[in-house]
């Protein structure tokens, strides 16, 4: 077998659409295949992922509306460059926006504002306005209920008059049933229109626009590698880490939340990877595998919640205050992932390849400050004493990728490959409501020198069917929409030169 031709063949193992969709925010696939190339190599890619994800309103839902394609599509590009300073050591530089997310919600549905929305679910507005009623009412006593209904008919009780007219209508209160039902009643009416005008204020509060996302994250690792012998590589490197995004909350699904805006300044965090190596080059054997730590983000997240002041309507005034004035740092985590990758010669100028990843959704969540303290104290009436976040996942994301690539001739090589995503639990978050995929991908590569080569591939995505919940649904069986039979497209493109 030409085992030893197969050098260009190798590269299409790692072309840059493989982990362009994938669970939660997951984006590049964090590859390593470039820093573990032989002697001196630089390569640049781009990946486009253009995704349709629609659904219908469904689940806790009133209404049960189509819901418009809300997966918008996006690019991120990718870089590397390694050099073999030694016989036995290497550096490595490799740029990569490895996590992100694009989505916004249209049309008419609820996720996206309407002048019918309500503060919370009708039936439960009119639940908390009885009892508030019914409260105000049973805290009043009778010669309050009385000079409420004189006074609503504009009799002034600072006057001998109004005095005298209050101390005869107390009285009939008092002795005749009649009299006090029918000043009841007007107390009762009076209790309702201020009740029902502060439901009406705070409803006008309520968001304008769509619901939408978008958050960004970018690495650049600087990674040494130690080759003991032939075989091996050993390496590890620093990893600085930025994160940066927005996210708006409109429409009924999110009662209280819609309104709601996070602006997510730009903030770095350092981590690290480390990683080993083993390959005989004879047969195209290589494999590696490579560990990724968790990455913290102390941010000050811009928040606004026009609704805050519905909280004294749920009957915690002294919350609105404290909780406008809190500030405070917001702790994002960008989580661990371990790749394990191989390849191997099978036959003259072919070799198969597989990748496995995994990564650790399940630890990962995002809680902002003021979203927090508001979840604390509305937990009680969603069963989540304890708050809820703005977004988390259920489980780990594990995903594997294997295929077949062949040299055809000295310039012209491709290959095939099947993928699978297991998703990060399903319901999902409303901001990304798939759960997984199988794919089929296409590679091409063109190598006009020995020294360079152009790739490019396009992988076609069966997105797995999902249930989307909102933060304050998270952890139980309760969803707001459910999202079937979506699909996605993916294309890639990389450059590489060896020098």
């Amino acid at each position: 077998m030409k085992l030893k031709k197969l050098t260009t063949a190798i590269l299409l193992s790692t072309l840059p659409t493989a982990g362009a969709f994938a669970a939660a925010m997951d984006r590049s696939g964090q590859s390593m295949s470039a820093f573990l190339q032989q002697g001196n190599f630089f390569e640049a890619g781009l990946s486009v992922l253009d995704p349709t994800v629609k659904g219908v309103e469904s689940g806790t839902s009133e209404t049960k509306r189509h819901i418009g394609d809300m997966a918008d599509s996006y690019y991120f590009p990718s870089a590397a460059l390694k050099l073999q300073v030694a016989d036995k050591f290497s550096v490595g530089i490799l740029y990569d926006q490895p996590f992100g997310a694009k989505a916004e919600y249209t049309g008419n549905n609820v996720f996206v504002s309407s002048p019918t929305d309500t503060i919370l679910p009708q039936d439960r507005l009119d639940q908390i306005a009885k009892k508030r009623s019914q409260d105000t009412f049973d805290g009043l006593s009778a010669g309050q209920r009385v000079g409420m209904v004189l006074t609503s008919k504009g009799v002034d009780l600072s006057t001998p008059a109004g005095k005298a007219e209050y101390a005869a209508t107390l009285a009939a209160y008092n002795n005749d049933a009649t009299t006090q039902a029918k000043i009841d009643a007007g107390v009762k009416q009076g209790i309702d229109a201020e009740i029902n005008k502060g439901i009406a204020q705070i409803n006008g509060l309520l968001g304008k626009g769509n619901t939408n996302v978008e958050v960004d994250t970018q690495n650049l690792s600087l990674v040494l590698g130690y080759q003991p012998t032939e075989n091996w590589n050993i390496y590890g490197g620093a990893v600085y880490q930025t994160v940066k995004g927005h996210v708006s909350l409109r429409g009924q699904a999110y009662s209280l939340y819609n309104g709601y805006d996070a602006n997510i300044k730009e903030t770095g965090g350092m981590g690290w990877l480390v990683g080993a190596a083993y390959q005989i080059p004879e047969i195209a054997l290589k494999a590696s595998v490579t560990y990724r730590s968790e990455i913290d983000h102390d941010v000050n997240i811009k928040e606004n919640l026009p609704t805050l002041g519905a909280l004294a309507l749920l009957g915690d005034a002294a919350a609105v205050e404290n909780i406008a004035s809190a500030t405070g740092k917001t702790t994002i985590t960008t989580p661990q992932s371990v790749n394990l990758d191989f390849q191997t010669g099978i036959m003259a100028d072919t070799v198969a390849f597989a990748n496995v990843r995994w990564v650790n959704w399940k630890d990962f969540a995002i809680r902002p400050l003021k979203f927090g303290l508001v979840s604390e104290e509305i937990g009680g009436i969603v069963k989540r004493p304890n708050g809820f976040n703005l977004v988390e996942y259920s489980e780990d994301q594990w995903s594997v990728t294997a295929g077949v690539g062949r040299k055809f001739t000295e310039k012209w090589a491709g290959n095939v490959s099947v993928g699978w995503d297991s998703g990060a639990g399903n319901p999902v978050t409303t901001l990304g409501p798939t759960e997984g995929f199988w794919n089929v991908g296409l590679g091409a590569q063109f190598s006009p020198t020995k020294q360079t080569f152009i790739a490019g591939g396009v992988k076609y995505f069966w997105l797995g069917d999902a249930k989307a919940q909102t933060g304050a649904q998270a952890g139980g069986p309760d969803y707001v929409a459910d999202f079937k039979d979506n699909h996605a497209l993916a294309y890639g493109l990389k450059i590489g030169y060896r020098f």
